[in-house]
């Protein structure tokens, strides 16, 4: 099955990025959705009404974090990893999808620029995030 590769440069710092991914109240500011996630190992977490959802396998705070992904529609679950790497005051997210269902290659690629990663680059460009939700 397919592998999805991608890079993104956050202007935010790694613990930024980090309650990005984890922390609901935030999602829900660049997703425009309800999240369910924590930012412990085998918590469970669903996205967008429910149609994504999955189990956290790895939490490195501030560094990695690997989460298997179901959605509603595949066959079998794919596994997700974030990596973070401080670039100065930036943080370079490295985007590592494994095991994706070959015939929504196009679109889930295009999914995380347009719903996800792209979507948290623009918050923290445009400065949506206020420091009282972290």
């Amino acid at each position: 099955m397919p592998t999805i590769q991608q890079s993104y440069e956050m202007n935010a710092l790694p613990e930024e990025v980090f309650e990005a991914l984890v922390n609901p109240d935030i999602i829900q500011i660049w997703s425009a959705d309800e999240a369910k996630m924590g930012a412990t190992v085998g918590a469970k977490f669903s996205l967008w009404g429910g149609q994504m959802f999955g189990t956290n396998l790895e939490v490195v705070k501030n560094k990695k974090l690997v989460q298997e992904w179901c959605y509603d529609q595949w066959e079998h679950p794919s596994k997700v990893t974030f990596i973070l790497k401080a670039k100065g005051k930036k943080t370079i997210v490295e985007l590592l999808h494994e095991d994706v269902p070959e015939k929504s290659v196009n679109s889930i690629a295009d999914g995380w620029d347009a719903y996800y990663l792209g979507a948290m680059q623009e918050m923290f460009k445009e400065n949506k995030l206020t420091k009282k939700v972290l």
